[in-house]
């Protein structure tokens, strides 16, 4: 029985949502951040949140 590849979208919108947070926040010229401990915690959960869409994607199926 073959398992077909999906999307988790919660992990997509968790994704989209902090990647756009993350952009606001972020001043790329001086390579520094509005609130470092709160933009840390995003960086860490938006990398988690990528990693799972990855690993769900790549899920092999079981035969």
């Amino acid at each position: 029985m073959e398992n077909k590849k999906r999307i988790n979208w919660f992990f997509v919108l968790i994704a989209f949502t902090l990647g756009l947070t993350l952009n606001k926040h972020i001043d790329f010229k001086n390579l520094t951040l509005k609130e470092p401990f709160l933009d840390i915690l995003y960086i860490i959960v938006f990398i988690i949140s990528i990693y799972l869409i990855i690993k769900d994607y790549k899920k092999t199926p079981e035969k």
